[in-house]
């Protein structure tokens, strides 16, 4: 008798860029050169203070499990980060330190979520989100945004989609794919219309410290009653240490625990006394500087991106994404990313990752490599379009 998948593992869909870059790093073996503006992971290494901190750690050899909240002093940094940088006052008891924002989400939706549950989420979007919520057995439900929107939910999208299966809402500020931040106005009459409801909102902010003008809002700011999901991996550069939090309402804070005894047992330990060095003056400057280096790199691939002929409607405020409109180019945005990887080696995004409106005619350019790639990686696109793009 054949052991059988189960249906709700067979029916998650797969991360496509994946399979874009196994193609690319199947091509590098072969000897080819590749240029890579697809996996949104920052270039740069984890600052020397968190290495050296992590480091000190483990000679000591005292490693063993924390509580599976998380190391207190790391839930105290991070309530004092919230304070310094946004003026919002937590205690450390909601704040949970999971294995990567990945964990923090689930550690939110398991505690929210109940078999057939809806949450309502914008196309274009993060699309391991929705399998999280499937994973789950909840439903997830794709609401399409546009430009006028800067590519986010709004108060009269949720008015208009609610339904009596709904339950609430994940944003994400900035956003990926798009890079854009949602509107402080805006995010207070969105999670006004939430609450009328008496649904949640849950806030993905892991690219926050990652803005090009004005700094995004916490969504913190607005009030304790919602979740907000972080991470040490896109501002801090701390990704192959899988480490983030979730900060949840007060009364929350019992159930994430008993969560997460059973489901982590505990974040890594020498990955949380690591972070303890990422809130550090040094480590901060070092953020600081690579902020601005992220905003030339923005600024250089969107202009030569609308020289080239993509069309860019919002310009980017955060991340490290720009979300092209490649229709003027073609009609099957996964067949022309994989033409270009095979032809100029070069690797792109299809929005078939991201959701279900305009993914044929969208491709997302990550900008985490440095401008003389960035730069080669132009060429190349501007020589595959002027080769008839196939």
């Amino acid at each position: 008798m054949e052991i059988k998948i189960a249906k709700r593992a067979e029916e998650i869909s797969p991360f496509y860029v994946m399979e874009l870059l196994g193609r690319a790093r199947e091509l590098e073996s072969q000897g080819r050169d590749i240029i890579h503006m697809e996996v949104g992971e920052p270039d740069f290494p984890t600052p020397e203070p968190i290495v050296s901190a992590g480091i000190e750690f483990l000679e000591s050899g005292n490693v063993h499990y924390t509580p599976a909240a998380g190391l207190p002093a790391l839930r105290e940094k991070i309530a004092g980060y919230y304070a310094s940088q946004y003026g919002v006052k937590i205690s450390p008891s909601r704040v949970f330190i999971t294995p990567g924002a990945s964990g923090a989400l689930l550690l939110v939706l398991a505690a929210l979520l109940d078999s057939g549950d809806e949450v309502l989420l914008s196309d274009p979007g993060y699309p391991c989100n929705q399998n999280f919520i499937q994973l789950l057995d909840g439903k997830s439900r794709l609401i399409p945004v546009e430009a006028n929107s800067n590519y986010h939910l709004t108060a009269e999208l949720i008015e208009k989609n609610w339904r009596d299966c709904t339950r609430g809402v994940l944003i994400a500020s900035p956003s990926n794919p798009t890079g854009t931040i949602i509107d402080q106005a805006e995010l207070e009459k969105l999670f006004s219309s939430v609450r009328s409801r008496n649904g949640f909102l849950i806030s993905d902010e892991i690219y926050h410290g990652l803005t090009y003008g004005e700094s995004a809002a916490s969504a913190l700011e607005l009030g304790d009653e919602l979740f907000v999901i972080n991470s040490f991996s896109k501002q801090f550069g701390m990704t192959g240490w899988r480490l983030g939090w979730a900060v949840v309402p007060e009364k929350f804070t019992k159930v994430a625990e008993k969560l997460s005894q059973n489901i982590f047992i505990a974040a890594a330990t020498h990955s949380q006394y690591a972070a303890l060095a990422a809130f550090e003056p040094e480590t901060m400057q070092e953020i600081e500087r690579r902020q601005a280096v992220f905003k030339e790199r923005r600024d250089f691939l969107y202009g030569e991106l609308i020289k080239l002929g993509f069309s860019v409607p919002v310009m980017p405020d955060g991340a490290f994404y720009i979300y092209a409109d490649c229709s003027r180019f073609t009609d099957n945005s996964y067949q022309f990313c994989m033409a270009l990887l095979e032809k100029e080696g070069v690797a792109v995004t299809p929005g078939r990752d991201f959701g279900l409106v305009g993914q044929s005619r969208h491709i997302r350019f990550a900008y985490t490599t440095d401008i003389k790639n960035l730069a080669e990686g132009v060429d190349k696109i501007g020589h595959f379009l002027k080769s008839g793009g196939k």
